[in-house]
C-alpha cells in the first residue's frame, strides 16, 4: 500500500498563491498537491489548509469542506481517510479537499466560532477580502474555490451542544433548475437516512451567510452532509461520511469503486419549523433528534441559575425532531429545535 501511495501521489506542502490551484488543476494529472493559502503571517492559525487531487484524466472539480466548525470531528475524520485512500490514478477529474477549513477553531478546540474574532464562518459569506480572519476565509472560499467547482460539498456534524440525527441536504433553487436537480440525485446517492430540501429564498445581491448557499448562489451544484452529534468523534458517523462522498464520486463518473449500500427506505423532508430559545438559561428536556412529537406536546422548559422556572417549551407543529441542543446552556434567540 505505501508502495502505491508513492507511485501515485506526489506531495507538495508549499505556501502558494490561490490562483496557483488553477494551474495545479491543469498540469498536475495523477498528483495530489498539500498546500497552505497563509491570510496572515502574524498568526500561526490564519491559514486555510487544501489538498488538490488530480485524476489521470480531466474531469469535473468536486470540491469537499470540512471543518468548517472546528468541533465537529467526524467529518473531518472522514476527510482525513478520504485522503488517505483516494488513489489519483483510478480518479477522473478533481477533487479540492479542505479537510480543516476553521483551523483556529479545531486546534483551540473552540465550537462554532473563530477564537479569534469570534465570528461564525458558517454565517459570514461572501467575506471580506480584508476583514476578520473568519471574513477572509470567507472571501477565499467565495473567489477562488466556489468558481472553480463542479460541485461544492460542505461536511458538517453536531457540534458541542447539538444532537441531531444524520441527514443530507440542498436547497431548492428554481433558477435554475438543473443545478437543484444534480443535487438531489447526489443528496439520493449518499447513505444518510434523512433527506432534507430547503427552501432557496435569497436574491443575488443578498448575503448568502452559509457556505453552501453561497455556492448555489453562485450557480454551482451544491449541498451539505450532516452526521455526528455533541462534538464526539463516532465511529459510524465518520463512516458514513466517508462512504457517502464515495457513492457522490462514484455517481458523477469521477471514481471507480464499489457503491455503498444506501437505506433501504429514506425519508425526505420540505418543511421545517425552528423553535428559538425565549430566554437565557437552564434547559431541561427528555427529548432526543429523531424523535416524533405532536403539535402542543410538552418538550421541556427552562429554568433561571436558582431552579426557578421562567418558560415551558412546547411544539409548534407535528413531526420529527431534525436536531435540538443537547446541553442545559441556553440562550435567546438560538435555534432550540428544528422540526421537520
Amino acid at each position: 500500500m505505501k508502495k502505491l501511495f508513492l507511485v501515485f501521489f506526489t506531495l507538495f506542502i508549499c505556501f502558494m498563491k490561490s490562483q496557483d490551484i488553477v494551474s495545479i488543476i491543469k498540469n498536475n494529472p495523477s498528483k495530489r498537491t498539500d498546500l497552505k493559502i497563509q491570510l496572515n503571517k502574524e498568526n500561526p492559525h490564519h491559514y486555510i489548509p487544501i489538498s488538490v487531487i488530480n485524476g489521470k484524466e480531466k474531469g469535473p472539480v468536486f470540491t469537499i469542506l470540512a471543518g468548517v466548525h472546528g468541533y465537529e470531528y467526524p467529518p473531518i475524520m472522514a476527510v482525513q481517510e478520504l485522503m488517505k485512500e483516494i488513489d489519483p490514478a483510478k480518479l477522473k477529474g478533481t477533487l479540492i479537499i479542505l479537510p480543516i477549513t476553521n483551523i483556529g477553531a479545531f486546534y483551540e478546540r473552540v465550537p462554532y466560532l473563530n477564537p479569534t474574532d469570534k465570528k461564525n464562518l458558517n454565517a459570514s459569506f461572501p467575506g471580506k477580502e480584508n476583514g476578520t480572519i473568519t471574513e477572509q476565509i470567507a472571501n477565499h472560499i467565495t473567489k477562488n474555490i466556489i468558481p472553480i467547482s463542479d460541485v461544492f460539498l460542505d461536511i458538517h456534524g453536531g457540534d458541542a451542544n447539538e444532537d441531531l440525527v444524520p441527514f443530507v441536504c440542498y436547497y431548492d433553487n428554481k433558477d435554475p433548475t438543473e443545478k437543484a436537480k444534480t443535487a438531489l440525485k447526489l443528496s439520493e446517492a449518499s447513505v444518510l437516512p434523512y433527506i432534507v430540501s430547503y427552501p432557496y429564498n435569497i436574491s443575488k445581491t443578498e448575503p448568502a451567510l452559509y457556505a453552501f448557499k453561497q455556492a448555489v448562489q453562485n450557480d454551482v451544484v451544491a449541498l451539505s452532509l450532516e452526521a455526528g452529534k455533541l462534538g464526539v468523534n463516532g465511529a459510524d458517523e465518520v463512516k458514513m461520511l466517508k462512504e457517502s462522498i464515495y457513492n457522490m464520486i462514484g455517481m458523477m463518473k469521477m471514481y471507480s469503486s464499489a457503491p455503498y449500500k444506501k437505506p433501504a427506505s429514506r425519508k425526505t423532508f420540505t418543511k421545517q419549523t425552528y423553535i428559538k430559545v425565549p430566554v437565557n438559561g437552564i434547559f431541561h428536556s427528555k427529548h432526543k433528534a429523531g424523535e416524533q412529537v405532536k403539535k402542543g406536546e410538552d418538550l421541556g422548559y427552562i429554568t433561571d441559575e436558582f431552579g426557578n422556572l421562567l418558560q415551558k417549551i412546547s411544539a409548534p407543529e407535528s413531526g420529527m425532531i431534525l436536531y435540538k441542543i443537547g446541553t442545559p446552556p441556553v440562550n435567546k434567540g438560538e435555534t432550540m429545535f428544528c422540526i421537520t
